[in-house]
């Protein structure tokens, strides 16, 4: 029996442990959603968004990319930020990487990539930004892992950009902007602490789009 079989028996078993547990669960999930929390994380399939944070359907809006990107013209996730802020009002925004990221290793190494050279070119981006502090890391593996906490802090920085959430949050105080790492080794989730308001406050002489006036 192939995985691509096993998946439709794993969804009748789900489907029946779901409604063992609530005989109305997917009456009630037809009928809308109303998450709490946008996920933007890696295409990597070891990487699970709603099996590592173990929340239910319904609770978090996920878009997912190669390497957790927000660039500034991808219209793919510029969409889901309008979406879910302005018309699902999230109140958290996470911008979740993960150790051992082959995207951000592969924007590293000297090769053409074909189609993915201008996508992993925004990672290189932020190599460039943060060159001093890198290349003072003498261990290639802290290299690149602190190379994905600085592509999850400006990923944050990208969508803190967009008019949308500053618009969102001039008027209601949310969302707040969130930067994870989810460590494969050892299956935890590592909050970097951004301070929301503090990058809010840095770029807005900047990227101020007036929508506070």
């Amino acid at each position: 029996m192939s995985l691509y079989e096993d998946v439709f028996k794993n969804n009748a078993k789900w489907v029946e442990e779901k409604k063992a547990s609530d005989a109305d669960f997917f009456e009630h999930l037809s009928k809308g959603q109303n998450p709490d929390i946008l996920y933007i994380g890696c295409s990597d399939s070891r990487v699970t968004a709603e099996d590592m944070t173990g929340v239910e359907p319904g609770q978090m809006f996920v878009h997912r990319n190669v390497a957790n990107l927000v660039p500034n013209n991808d219209s793919s996730s510029a969409s889901v930020i309008e979406y879910a802020v302005a018309h699902l009002k999230v109140k958290h925004v996470v911008v979740c990487g993960h150790y051992f990221c082959g995207g951000v290793k592969a924007a590293m190494e000297a090769a053409d990539l074909g189609i993915l050279n201008p996508w992993l070119r925004n990672i290189r981006d932020v190599y460039r930004i943060h060159r001093d502090e890198l290349n003072a890391i003498s261990d290639e593996g802290e290299k690149y892992n602190r190379l994905v906490e600085l592509n999850v802090e400006e990923q944050c920085v990208n969508v803190i950009k967009t008019a949308v959430v500053q618009n969102a949050y001039t008027s209601t105080g949310y969302p707040l902007v969130h930067g994870w790492v989810f460590d494969v080794q050892s299956g935890k989730l590592i909050d970097l602490n951004i301070n929301f308001e503090e990058k809010l406050k840095d770029i807005q002489e900047i990227y101020d789009l007036g929508t506070g006036k």
